[in-house]
C-alpha cells in the first residue's frame, strides 16, 4: 500500500491532464532508476501471532523504536502510521505487515544495500520488543478474524467494500506479503513494450518467487497462495489486462481503464471520504455522490491509481507486482530480474521476441495455473521451467551489458544466482517448505518462524 496521501495538487479541468500525468513521467535512459518495495510479517516470539497496534510490544512501539535511526513519523488521528527518511517510507499494511518503499536508486547493489540496512534496523527494534519478522507470501498460521487491524482510515473503507466485490480481498489485505520493483520508461512506446513484457512474464516471476504454500498451519494446495488470492479480490481492478496487447494500448488507454475502476475514497482535510464503488468519471463531471459538486485534483488521480491492482501497474513509473515476499537475498533478485529484462535495449527486445506470439488465452491460462503448479506448469510443449531458464538468460545478458559494478567488482548478475538455481532444479521456495513440512518438521509449520525469520 502507498504512503499516506497529502492531498492538494492542481485541479483537473481537462481530461488531457490524466494522460499528461503519465507522459510527464518519461525519462531519458540515464535517469532511469529502480525502486524496491517489500513487505514482511511481524510476529510475537512468544506465540508466533501478529501483534496489535496498541500492544505494549506492538506495532506502534515498533514504529516509535525505529525513529532512533532518523525516521520521521507520519501521523493520522495523532497516531504514527508510517515513517519517512531519505526518499524511503515504512508503511503499515492492514494486518500490521511492515513495508519498506525504497528510494529510486541507480542499481541493484544500492537496492540490496538499502534492504540490508532496513532489515538490520527492524531486527534490532524487533529483538527489544520480543518480536520477529519473516518474509513469506502468505501468513502460515492464524485465521483471518484473528489478525488485528491497523488504525488507518483508508483501510476502514476497504474493509467495508472488499467483501462486496470478492471473497478473498480481506485475506489479501491482512494475510499476504509481496515484493515488487518500480521501473521508469523513456516514452509511451517504451512503456508499452515494457508493460507487455512485464504482463506476459509476470506468471514466470510468480513461479520463481512462489513462497506461500501454507494456510492456518496446513498445506493449502498452492505454491503461491498469495497470487491465487488476487484472482478473487476484485476483478474490476486486478488481473492481466488483455487489451494491453492490442494496438490501442498507450497512456490514454490505461487512463480510460483507470477511469472505469470503481473508486475507494477521496482524501480531504485529513480524512478519507468513503466513495467506494463510485465513478471517477462522475467525479470529473462534478457528480460524485460522496462530494456533490466537487471536482478532482491531480492528487486524487494519483491516489486513485494506487487503488488499482493489475499484475503490472502504471503510475509515474511501472510496478511489477507478481512476486511473493521472501528472504532478504531473494528480495534483491526481483529488481535484478526486471532491470536485466527492461533496462537494456537488446534484452528487452529479446524478451519481447520470446513472448510476442503468446496468445492472450495462453497468458490467462498461465496466470490461472502458476499459483498451484509453479515451474511445473505446462506451457506449449514443455513446462514453465524451460521458459524461466530462457528468461533468466536474457536477464543475465541485460545485467552484464549494464555494467553496474559493486564494491566487490562483480556486476548485478550475482543477484540472480538464487533464481538460476530455482529454475535449474525446478524446486521453488514453496516446494522446499513443503518438503520440510512433510519431513523434518513432522507436519508442523511452527519451525518456519525460527528457521526462516530474518
Amino acid at each position: 500500500m502507498s504512503a499516506p496521501s497529502t492531498g492538494g495538487g492542481e485541479p483537473i479541468t481537462d481530461r488531457r491532464q490524466l494522460i499528461e500525468y503519465f507522459d510527464a513521467a518519461c525519462k531519458p535512459k540515464q535517469q532511469w532508476r529502480l525502486g524496491t518495495e517489500h513487505e514482511k510479517f511481524v510476529f510475537r516470539q512468544s506465540d508466533n501471532r501478529p501483534p496489535a497496534y496498541d500492544d505494549a510490544r506492538g506495532i506502534r512501539a515498533f514504529l516509535e523504536g525505529l525513529e532512533r535511526f532518523g525516521w520521521t513519523p507520519l501521523h493520522e488521528d495523532d497516531k504514527p502510521i508510517a515513517l519517512a527518511h531519505g526518499g524511503c517510507h515504512i508503511t503499515l499494511e492492514p494486518g500490521g505487515q511492515l513495508e519498506l518503499a525504497g528510494a529510486p536508486l541507480d542499481n541493484v547493489h544500492q537496492a540490496c544495500d538499502e534492504v540490508h540496512t532496513h532489515l538490520a534496523q527492524v531486527k534490532e527494534v524487533a529483538a527489544e520488543l520480543d518480536l520477529g519478522l519473516i518474509g513469506l507470501g502468505f501468513i502460515p498460521e492464524g485465521r483471518r478474524e484473528d489478525i488485528p487491524w491497523m488504525p488507518k482510515q483508508r483501510y476502514e473503507v476497504m474493509r467495508r467494500y472488499m467483501p462486496q466485490v470478492g471473497s478473498l480481498g480481506l485475506d489479501m489485505m491482512l494475510r499476504t506479503c509481496t515484493v515488487q520493483v518500480n521501473l521508469d520508461y523513456a516514452s509511451e512506446a517504451d512503456m508499452i513494450r515494457k508493460f507487455r513484457v512485464g504482463l506476459a512474464l509476470q506468471p514466470v516471476a510468480t513461479a520463481l518467487f512462489a513462497n506461500s504454500p501454507f494456510t492456518e498451519g496446513q498445506p493449502n494446495g498452492f505454491l503461491s497462495y498469495r497470487s491465487q488470492i488476487w484472482t478473487d479480490t476484485d476483478n474490476d481492478r486486478c488481473g492481466m489486462l488483455p487489451w494491453a496487447f492490442k494496438e490501442e494500448m498507450g497512456f490514454e488507454r490505461y487512463a480510460e481503464f483507470a477511469l472505469d475502476v470503481p473508486m475507494y475514497f477521496v482524501y480531504r482535510d485529513g480524512r478519507y471520504v468513503d466513495a467506494a464503488g463510485q465513478s471517477f468519471r462522475d467525479f470529473l463531471d462534478g457528480k460524485l455522490p460522496a462530494l456533490p459538486g466537487e471536482r478532482p485534483l491531480l492528487s486524487d488521480w494519483d491516489a486513485h491509481l494506487t487503488t488499482i491492482f493489475p499484475e503490472v501497474r502504471l503510475k509515474r513509473f511501472m510496478e511489477m507486482r507478481g512476486a511473493d515476499g521472501g528472504p532478504w537475498r531473494r528480495l534483491c533478485a526481483l529488481p535484478a530480474l526486471w532491470a536485466g529484462l527492461c533496462y537494456d535495449a537488446p534484452s528487452l527486445e529479446a524478451a519481447w521476441a520470446l513472448v510476442r506470439d503468446w496468445r492472450v488465452e495462453e497468458q490467462d491460462e498461465l496466470r490461472r495455473q502458476v499459483p498451484r503448479t509453479g515451474l511445473k506448469t505446462r506451457f506449449r510443449r514443455h513446462d514453465l521451467r524451460h521458459v524461466a531458464r530462457d528468461v533468466l538468460e536474457i536477464a543475465l545478458d541485460g545485467l552484464k551489458a549494464r555494467r553496474r559494478l559493486g564494491e566487490s567488482g562483480r556486476d548485478e548478475q550475482q543477484f540472480l544466482e538464487q533464481l538460476v538455481e530455482i529454475a535449474e532444479s525446478g524446486q521453488t521456495a514453496a516446494d522446499h517448505l513443503l518438503s520440510l513440512y512433510h519431513g523434518p518438521w513432522k507436519q508442523s509449520v511452527k519451525p518456519i518462524y525460527e528457521e526462516f525469520a530474518y
